[in-house]
């Protein structure tokens, strides 16, 4: 009865064997985990960036057939309903939907400063008129520019 005991136990070598397989895995697994969450994080912000300067864009074209080119000012843009059908979304880097005005050297060097999810410049008085859209965030993400070098929230 002992030795039959003895035999079903696991040794402790096998016990630290089995912990060493286990740690290799999770050594391997996290930092994987964690790229996918940066990804998608990056994937998640220029989905948002791309609905919201279409949308941009939408108005402007309606605008133009009405007779006036011009974007929405940033009260227009905000109001539910005049150019997005729901509340911003959420800046996927800093968690904020609130969005505040830009200044035209602030646009050029996308500045990203304040407690703000997002950042619009328009200026409509220009021909033709301009505008620019962009993440209040300059947290680096997984997409790369022209160079090979990672990009910032800000620069998407």
């Amino acid at each position: 009865m002992i030795a039959s005991r003895r035999n079903a136990a696991f040794t402790l070598i096998e016990l630290i064997a089995v912990i060493i397989v286990l740690a290799i895995l999770a050594g391997v697994a996290v930092p994987r985990y964690f790229d996918y969450t940066d990804r998608a994080r990056t994937s998640a912000m220029q989905g948002t960036l791309g609905n919201i300067r279409s949308a941009i864009g939408n108005f402007y074209a309606n605008a133009s057939l009405n007779g006036t080119p011009a974007y929405p000012t940033l009260a227009q843009l905000t109001t539910v309903g005049t150019v997005l059908q729901d509340a911003f979304p959420a800046n996927p880097y800093n968690n904020l939907s609130s969005v505040t005005a830009a200044t035209s050297t602030e646009w050029s060097n996308r500045t990203a400063s304040g407690s703000f999810g997002w950042r619009y410049f328009v200026d409509n008085t220009t021909t033709p008129p301009v505008y620019g859209f962009y993440a209040n965030s300059s947290n680096t993400t997984t997409a790369t520019g022209s160079g090979g070098s990672a990009l910032t929230a800000n620069n998407l």
